[in-house]
């Protein structure tokens, strides 16, 4: 963990004033409660509860079951938000609920203000580039939905100086071996426009060569680019790093000898995306196998050894490159704070019943269905049937970035299966949104500062996500006292 620094005494008035107001915010709701224990006061924070609890509940049934349960599901989703609305307006308790809402978006808005003010971001250090004389940079037309034409970026490369070459969507390439005979004719920057995955599979020869490592944000999703600070919305202002750029040193993942810049993702996700009609019809096709995966019949499970500790029994086990700052990366809005602090962030999720769904959604991180770890090396198994329900596919994106590559070793089935490992029981797994399988037991490490990345000078940078709440350094800050924290 590093050592540790002390604020409190010291800290900024301006956080000591924001913790203040966020604890009269928490005791103005309070006295709310008290005034209107006549008016209905329990009865606001019993139904809203109860309509957390009844949503998520709704949820689990609409995932993990078909036919009647599903559609009693569906009916909860919706009805129970809209029975505590008109219970609130039937008994007249709307002006209370109205007022709690308020008074604790105050509390949380400045909760996290405070903390952000008393703990100020490390940023993350850039060093000056040299402009590259021979860049090579390997489009995908396809991805994100044809950005490369639609924005122009092989003549705005060419312009710059740079090689560009075009991947063929009807004929499948190995886009490391072609980054590989670009560094040997030469190359002294690799750069892809293209989903992560192929990112990925590019950087991983940039790493190798240390050679600096040019994204372009043309995927549909653009996780790393994101998580880099470039801009999502115009692809080619990426390319301004060949002529005005800095560097930037991140770590880069390993996943049994394959690299990864974001996520490696084991079990119920790694199951849906392996199946060939994901990529047409995604929520269709995760509807039709989440009963199965979630609460049938030999249901497989996964253990995992975390830096040496044992986490049993996971149905869903993700593996980011850093850590997240929150779970929300489930839903693909997460953000990792830093590319460079040298640890994988572990998520691992075991939700069995409509009562553990219903505690995950009232405590969160907090639920015991719910895992959230750091590690430097996590090994992964299965506690279930070993064998997937469904054939090996082809290792290709299952997002529709779509780069048409097999992945490196893939094996004449598309199994990511290595030299010797014939026979081996192996489990699907999704590296960077890819359906690839590979034999157990997946070793997942990191390269800390492995990957040079040349970023431009003006970029829109990487928006700051909020602190999470810790009402005891709330307190500290408020009264003055003393509060020890790691360096971020």
């Amino acid at each position: 963990m590093g050592a540790t620094r002390e604020t409190g005494s010291d800290a900024p008035g301006e956080a000591r004033f924001l913790a203040r107001l966020a604890l009269l915010a928490v005791l103005g709701s309070l006295l709310v409660l008290v005034l209107a224990l006549g008016e209905g006061g329990l009865m606001v924070l019993g139904a809203g509860l109860l309509g957390v609890v009844l949503c998520a509940a709704g949820v689990w049934w609409f995932v993990a079951h078909r036919g009647l349960l599903r559609v009693i599901g569906a009916l909860l989703v919706f009805l129970a938000p809209a029975g505590v609305v008109v219970l609130f307006a039937y008994q007249g308790l709307w002006l209370t609920a109205l007022i709690l809402v308020l008074c604790w978006g105050v509390a949380l808005t400045c909760a996290r203000a405070a903390l952000r003010r008393s703990r100020p971001e490390r940023p993350q250090v850039a060093t000056a580039a040299a402009r590259p004389a021979r860049p090579v940079l390997i489009m995908n037309p396809k991805s994100g939905g044809g950005k490369v034409g639609r924005f122009g970026l092989v003549e705005r490369a060419e312009e710059l100086g740079a090689r560009v070459i075009l991947l063929d969507p009807g004929a499948p390439a190995d886009v490391a071996e072609l980054a590989r005979r670009a560094v040997a004719d030469g190359a002294d920057l690799l750069g892809v426009a293209g989903g992560d995955g192929t990112q990925a599979l590019v950087a991983a020869v940039a790493a190798d060569h240390d050679l600096p490592f040019l994204v372009i944000s043309a995927g549909t999703r653009n996780h790393l680019a994101m998580d880099l600070g470039l801009d999502r919305d115009d692809p080619s202002r990426c390319l301004d790093a060949l002529t005005d750029g800095e560097e930037l040193r991140i770590d880069l993942g390993d996943v049994s000898g394959r690299a990864f810049v974001n996520t490696v993702s084991f079990g119920v996700y790694a199951d849906v995306v392996q199946r060939p009609e994901y990529r047409d019809d995604k929520a269709g096709t995760a509807l039709s196998l989440m009963p199965d995966l979630l609460v049938g019949e030999g249901v497989r499970r996964l253990d995992s050894l975390v830096d040496g500790a044992p986490l049993a029994d996971q149905q869903a086990l993700l593996v980011s490159n850093n850590p997240y700052f929150s779970p929300d990366e489930i839903s693909g809005t997460g953000r990792r704070p830093r590319l460079d602090d040298g640890e994988l962030g572990v998520l691992g999720i075991r939700v069995e019943d409509a009562a553990q769904a219903a505690d995950l959604a009232v405590r969160g991180s907090q639920s015991t269905g719910l895992t959230v770890l750091s590690a430097h090396r996590v090994e992964v198994t299965v506690s279930g049937p070993a064998e997937a329900d469904g054939p090996p596919e082809a290792a290709e994106d299952a997002g529709t970035d779509g780069p048409p590559e097999v992945a490196e070793n893939a094996g004449a089935d598309g199994s990511a299966e290595e030299p010797g490992t014939s026979g081996a029981v192996e489990i699907p797994v999704a590296v960077d949104g890819e359906a690839l399988r590979m034999p157990i037991p997946v070793v997942c490490t990191l390269r800390p500062g492995a990957l040079r990345v040349l970023v431009p000078r003006d970029r829109p940078g990487v928006v700051a996500p909020p602190p999470a709440i810790d009402w005891r350094r709330i307190l500290d800050l408020a009264f003055g006292r003393t509060v020890r924290t790691a360096p971020r």
